[in-house]
């Protein structure tokens, strides 16, 4: 296996693969494809893990345009995080040495509208109860906004609570693991929060990696 990147690297590769996909030039073939797969029969090292939405939109390799093996990618709706998402960063960052963490989330969220919902109008339930623990999980970064007492249309809070969220779902991440926290003080693993257009295709990065 080849030796990781740093985490300024790392994240320097994902900015210009999300400009190549925005320019609709891949740097993968098939045949590259085909070819990385024997390669990487034997192990992997990915350089960077993405926590990402489930949205069938967003689907990481192909916003960053990266190929096999160059990701560790973990889904589930409103990218927020649960106890299964930090043991599977951690299972990353401890076996292969990734330095680099995304936490990716999108405009136009399905699971930030479902609690702005919920929280606008309490009274009506989902039949689905299990989705109330991910409503739960994004609710205190749309609450926040709604007592902020800014005068915020539906879209306009779905907008700032999609942002919020990620935030959240960042420093929670940052300090709800000891392995993790201690990797980030020894400079050895970055945290990154971003946001992916809908509409554009770009992922905005919430802060960067010095």
């Amino acid at each position: 296996m080849s030796e990781q990147p740093t985490s300024k690297e790392a994240f320097q590769r994902l900015v210009e693969g999300n400009e190549r996909f925005i320019e609709g030039d891949s740097n993968f073939s098939r045949q590259d494809t085909l070819d990385r797969r024997e390669q990487l029969a034997s192990g992997q090292a990915p350089f960077a893990v993405i926590l990402g939405c489930s949205d069938s939109r967003v689907p990481a390799e192909l916003v960053f345009d990266q190929g096999l093996g160059d990701l560790f990618v973990i889904r589930i709706a409103g990218n927020v995080i649960a106890p299964s998402q930090i043991g599977s960063i951690e299972f990353a960052v401890e076996r292969f040495g990734t330095p680099l963490v995304i936490v990716l989330g999108h405009t136009s969220c399905g699971a930030i509208s479902a609690t702005v919902e919920a929280l606008m109008n309490p009274t009506v339930q989902t039949q689905c109860l299990n989705i109330g623990s991910i409503v739960k999980r994004i609710a205190p970064s749309v609450q926040e906004l709604l007592n902020s007492g800014a005068n915020l249309n539906k879209d306009q809070l779905i907008s700032s609570a999609c942002k919020a969220n990620i935030r959240s779902s960042v420093n929670q991440l940052q300090h709800s693991s000891e392995f993790i926290e201690e990797m980030v003080e020894a400079g050895k693993l970055a945290i990154v929060g971003a946001e992916y257009d809908l509409e554009t295709g770009r992922v905005n990065f919430l802060n960067t990696v010095e």
